[in-house]
């Protein structure tokens, strides 16, 4: 990230800490949970913490994505994969009640180990080869793009996804918002 990016973020979501270390924790790990599970009781809690980051969203982000279109930044599977996990989509869209546009404008071209279970994250330059705009959905663009992501660890997605709407749109305004930012325990 750079001083040049706008971004966002709701809470901070601490590394190596459990769900009871704070609510954003808590809401987090909830959010994570892989759709695998979805057979098992415990999947109603991303379900909730779906709602929930919904109406954080929705009571947070008003005037930052007035005259918008939010953008969903990619799970590290495709849509074609049984891990694919539409989370993100399913909180804009609750979120903006069917008043928002909401386009899923960048999709993966391949699948990727996901960057909070990778031992070597992938860098920017790996991302933006891997990512491309769904051209079927990028007509009538607003002047903003809102790019939304559940947590904002290093940036690599985030400058990823700027970089190749950008490239594709030219010198249109991309913004983030982030759910969380990772930050580490503090130690006494």
């Amino acid at each position: 990230m750079t001083s040049s990016d706008d971004c966002y973020y709701l809470m901070e979501y601490t590394s190596y800490a459990g769900y009871g270390y704070s609510t954003a924790n808590d809401l987090i790990q909830n959010f994570k949970k892989p759709v695998s599970r979805k057979s098992l009781p415990e999947y109603r809690y991303k379900e909730r913490a779906i709602i929930q980051i919904a109406q954080l969203l929705a009571a947070t982000t008003g005037p930052i994505v007035k005259n918008s279109t939010l953008v969903p930044i990619p799970p590290s599977k495709t849509k074609t994969h049984p891990d694919y996990d539409d989370r993100m989509v399913q909180c804009l869209q609750q979120c903006g009640g069917g008043r928002l546009d909401i386009r899923e404008l960048l999709r993966l071209k391949n699948n990727m180990v996901s960057s909070h279970s990778a031992t070597v994250r992938p860098t920017v330059e790996e991302i933006i080869e891997n990512m491309a705009v769904d051209e079927n959905l990028s007509g009538n663009l607003p002047t903003k793009l809102v790019l939304f992501d559940d947590v904002l660890t290093t940036g690599a997605h985030f400058k990823a996804a700027k970089q190749v709407l950008m490239k594709r749109f030219g010198q249109i305004s991309v913004i983030g918002i982030f759910i969380a930012r990772r930050c580490f325990p503090t130690t006494p």
